[in-house]
């Protein structure tokens, strides 16, 4: 839902920065799995061990990486078709590694079967709502949109681990909750989405 409202004026912004760094000798694809390895590496180290905060704000700025590349191949003037796929298949992995680094937390740390249960919904059905869009798209058909899009899956669980690790109690349990209900109704909406579009090229 945010790429339609602010997707178009983070990309102006990032513009100036994308062309610095393609100055500078790198490439979009570096971008990608420096942003990708930094992210796994912070999900998986710093989560399980507790370590909320620093989980937080180190996995948010990897993160934040992911938007350069798209910047930086706008600057060199193209992009590729690996290098859209190595995004595409980065972006699962960094999901992957947060939801399993925050399940870990869950199980073993908080001992709360409650949120791992949410976690591990939200885990799954992060793949599957991504996967939809994919499938559908190689059948010439689109699915896109939706109420819980990538944007809003970090935002929502990373804003759950950082106030839990502030003092709020149930925090990370409350926002799994919320994103698994709002990861359900995105996969029927995009699936949907598929059903609307196979009439019309019906």
């Amino acid at each position: 839902m945010l790429n339609i409202f602010a997707r178009a004026s983070v990309s102006r912004a990032l513009d100036p920065l994308g062309h610095a760094l393609v100055r500078a000798g790198l490439t979009p694809n570096a971008m990608t799995m420096i942003g990708t390895a930094g992210a796994i590496a912070c999900a998986l180290v710093f989560f399980p061990n507790g370590m909320l905060l620093a989980g937080t704000f180190t996995v948010w700025g990897f993160a934040m990486l992911d938007l350069l590349d798209g910047a930086m191949a706008r600057a060199r003037g193209y992009g590729t078709p690996f290098g859209a796929t190595l995004d595409a298949t980065c972006d699962r992995l960094a999901d992957g590694a947060l939801f399993a680094g925050i399940a870990w937390w869950c199980f073993a740390v908080e001992h709360n079967l409650r949120a791992a249960a949410a976690c591990l919904i939200c885990l799954v059905l992060a793949q599957v709502i991504s996967y939809i869009k994919a499938r559908a798209e190689a059948e010439g058909l689109k699915a896109d949109g939706g109420l819980v899009e990538r944007a809003e899956r970090l935002i929502i669980a990373l804003v759950g681990t950082g106030l839990e690790g502030l003092g709020v109690p149930f925090a990370v349990e409350g926002t799994l909750w919320l994103l698994a209900a709002g990861s359900i109704v995105t996969t029927v909406q995009r699936m949907l989405a598929v059903a609307a579009s196979a009439r019309e090229a019906g």
